[in-house]
């Protein structure tokens, strides 16, 4: 059978390998001239199920209102007369209820160690190579208020069976030996000892290749105009070079995801928020970070690639826009030169922005629609590298008549009926 996948980020071009695998025809296309050229490209590196947690969580409200008066904000509010944002807004706050957060925080993390050994298992069937280092995640708090809070996530770990330990500050530093100068500034910290980190796009890259090797077939620099259907079955997707039929299409469009899919329902609730890197060299080794640091004060990601630093984070509710402001690149600065100050140069950072698809729960969507032949991955919000592989398998599993080896109907769009 033949199958189209749209979009050539990591979440579709993991979505062509595993299809591949399962022994379908799979054509990617994407309207860059490459692999991983959109939000796939320079995100914080981290691979973190243990950290994988709805935006939408107790207290967030609140946090909002502190946050629009902070000079270094982990969230950005632009003005927006957008319904759909509003929307959108409005859903994520129905999600900030302990129960809820319980929910999609379990079902987040379920799929994320799902994906993390599924990566594990693709490393080592290929030996694909992406700067990856297999150290864990450090959550470090700075605050009394943050260390008591964690209780609650760590609730949800136990009865997930996921991994972690609480720390003191030498425990941290011990993590962390480059945090040891700024002792003054630490009251513990989660340890999350099963995360890992690599380049996403250079993953993406590489995996193109061995997705070519299985006769996967990319058409890049292409724009996707729109779907054909017939008798309640999709049939072709209409693109600027021509119709490409399929028994079967997959969207993987990231943000771009509703605006293809108008036409569905329910509605696909997926909303481009906003995020920001910056990647130095490594300055001095014994100064710089060993893996993830995930600083919880500024929601900003301090990650180890090789011998670069990437620090990643933020949420910025601006509709599709893709200026570079100042003020967001010295927040990231700010949080990673307090703790990190002598171990990146500083001088020139590659400044970046991606747009996250985000579900107002967090958890993407995966699975079919009520249009035969039609199935979705898309949503994955900050974690698209953390959940991949992950939830590719599960689609291929679903199309292939197969039960997924978690449970998966909770990822669907049916959800939102």
């Amino acid at each position: 059978m033949k199958v189209v996948v749209l979009g050539a980020g990591v979440v579709g071009v993991t979505s062509a390998y595993y299809l591949a695998r399962a022994g379908y025809r799979v054509t990617v296309i994407d309207r860059q001239p490459g692999p991983g050229l959109e939000t796939s490209f320079a995100n914080a590196g981290e691979i973190s199920p243990g950290y994988a947690s709805p935006w939408a969580a107790p207290g967030v409200p609140q946090k909002a209102l502190k946050w629009l008066f902070m000079k270094h904000a982990p969230l950005i509010i632009r003005p927006t007369l957008e319904p759909v944002a509003w929307r959108w807004v409005m859903s994520m706050l129905r999600n900030c209820t302990s129960a809820r957060y319980a929910v999609n925080k379990e079902r987040m993390v379920r799929l994320a160690e799902y994906s993390r050994d599924c990566l594990i298992a693709l490393r080592g069937e290929t030996g694909i190579s992406y700067d990856q280092r297999t150290l864990g995640t450090l959550q470090l708090f700075r605050t009394r208020k943050q260390l008591d809070s964690s209780a609650t996530d760590m609730e949800v770990l136990r009865n997930s069976g996921v991994a972690h330990e609480l720390l003191d500050p030498d425990g941290c530093f011990a993590a962390e030996p480059g945090l040891a100068s700024v002792r003054d500034q630490i009251v513990g910290g989660l340890r999350l000892p099963n995360d890992e980190t690599g380049d996403c796009y250079a993953f993406t890259t590489e995996l193109k290749k061995l997705c070519e090797e299985r006769g996967v077939e990319f058409k890049f620099s292409v724009n996707v105009n729109g779907l054909r259907s017939a008798a309640g079955r999709v049939t072709a997707v209409e693109t600027s070079v021509g119709d490409f039929e399929a028994d079967n299409i997959v969207v993987s469009l990231g943000s771009y995801t509703p605006q293809l899919l108008k036409f569905l329902a329910p509605r696909l609730p997926i909303y481009p928020v906003k995020g920001y890197s910056i990647t130095v060299p490594v300055l001095e080794e014994a100064a710089a970070p060993v893996s993830t640091v995930m600083d919880e004060t500024y929601k900003v990601a301090i990650t180890r690639l090789g011998s670069r630093i990437r620090v990643g984070g933020m949420a910025e509710i601006a509709n599709f826009n893709l200026d570079l402001p100042e003020a967001r690149r010295a927040t990231l600065e700010h949080s990673a030169r307090s703790l990190f100050s002598r171990g990146g140069d500083w001088r020139q950072p590659k400044f970046w922005t991606g747009l996250r698809p985000m579900t107002p729960d967090g958890t993407p969507v995966v699975g079919g629609t009520r249009l035969k032949g039609l199935y979705i991955n898309s949503g994955h919000g900050t974690l698209g590298w953390t959940m991949a592989c992950g939830s590719a398998r599960v689609l291929a599993d679903i199309m292939s008549g197969k039960k997924p080896e978690i449970e998966s109907d909770d990822f669907a769009i049916a959800r939102y009926a």
